[in-house]
């Protein structure tokens, strides 16, 4: 029987999909896997039990990523599953960008006691008059599951868009609308679009892309969207660009304490997820790659350990191990099963930054003994048999 523990409440819809072999527990510590979603993990301690970590969404900035492959937990994200929601305000922030929509609403607030609703409305309507999307350019920086929808959704509003993606895959260039105009580097979205959006991952290397020397090189008057992570955009810079109007708005789902009080951002409260088939979407991923990891030992959507699937197991065992990414060792692992004359019919093994991931099939059942012998291998985090 495993036992899953949930730091969040999580969708019901996921949850359902639990077979009898699992059981909710309330305390951490007996737990092989944690459902989770905003609650933060820096400060938790790992269980010696806890085999897996589940992020029913797309960030794991609330999840020691190395502590947990130290440990030899596996951290499961579920990119995509939250992408339609994430995309549909995307469009309505383009929206909020060229029309002052969000000002008018709150003006109207002012005159609603004052009586005459309707002439002073038709009055002062001007001072929130905006632009369409129909005929702008439109620039995308990462085409995946979000950006790459995006991109075709705008051209059905009638926009010329432009997308950059040095990194994107077969499948998601494939599903891009022919008519998108693809370019090698982000200089060229910022000299020729009216709109830029950003949808990369935050890495070191994409930490304040958006800084005082990319937006000199942007259109003046310029609307950005981030619906990303807020660390993409230097947040001095942006000030900077919207007190002197090179920026005309700024809209972003992830507000702090800088950009939230900022004249000319549009701060959404973090709702790009927010939908119930978007919370239902990503528990149901979570809770599947769980199982798979947990009942075959297969790794898919793993943030911190390499992607691995080798199936159902259909041999008379199967090892998997989690150790550092050294020279040499599988060498050791096929030798521990050598000596107990265990035969390896199939054999998987990739390698993620300083962690690597290893899976043996046997045509006999491991014993003990060779089990004691592949944790002592130095280098060896974790093993586990898993029939």
């Amino acid at each position: 029987m495993f036992q899953v523990h949930y730091l969040n409440p999580i969708s019901q819809k996921g949850t359902a999909l639990w077979t009898e072999d699992y059981q909710k527990c309330e305390a951490m510590e007996q737990a092989d896997a944690v459902m989770v979603r905003s609650a933060a993990m820096h400060d938790l301690s790992l269980p010696e039990s806890l085999l897996a970590v589940a992020r029913a969404g797309a960030g794991v900035n609330n999840i020691p990523l190395d502590k947990c492959a130290e440990a030899g937990v596996v951290v499961f994200n579920t990119p995509g599953a939250n992408a339609n929601g994430v995309m549909e305000l995307a469009i309505c922030g383009m929206l909020l960008g060229c029309r002052d929509i969000i000002g008018g609403i709150n003006w109207v607030q002012t005159i609603k006691d004052e009586g005459d609703v309707a002439k002073k409305v038709e009055k002062g309507k001007s001072k929130f008059a905006g632009m369409e999307l129909a005929g702008k350019s439109l620039g995308v920086i990462g085409l995946g599951a979000i950006g790459g929808p995006l991109a075709n959704a705008a051209r059905k509003l009638g926009m010329q868009v432009y997308g950059c993606d040095p990194y994107i895959s077969i499948d998601a260039a494939w599903h891009l609308d022919s008519h998108i105009i693809p370019v090698k580097t982000r200089e060229e979205i910022y000299e020729k679009c009216d709109i830029i959006t950003v949808h990369v991952p935050l890495l070191d290397s994409t930490r304040k892309m958006i800084n005082a020397e990319a937006i000199e090189k942007m259109k003046d008057g310029v609307i950005l969207l981030n619906f990303a992570r807020d660390a993409l955009v230097d947040d001095d810079a942006l000030e900077e660009a919207l007190k002197s109007g090179k920026i005309k708005r700024y809209i972003t789902d992830f507000p702090n304490d800088r950009t939230a009080g900022m004249a000319g951002v549009v701060a959404i409260p973090h709702l790009g997820a927010s939908t119930e088939e978007s919370e239902d979407n990503c528990a149901k991923m979570a809770v599947r790659q769980v199982m798979n990891f947990l009942e075959n030992g297969n790794i898919v959507n793993s943030v911190n350990y390499p992607n691995c699937d080798m199936g159902i197991c259909s041999k008379e065992g199967r090892i998997t191990i989690m150790h550092r990414n050294i020279p040499g060792i599988l060498t050791k692992f096929t030798g521990a099963m050598a000596m107990e004359n265990i035969n390896i019919s199939d054999m998987l093994n990739k390698s993620r930054g300083d962690y690597a991931y290893t899976m043996l099939d046997m045509d006999g059942k491991p014993s003990s003994h060779a089990v004691e012998v592949l944790k002592k291998i130095e280098g060896v985090l974790r093993v586990r048999v898993i029939r």
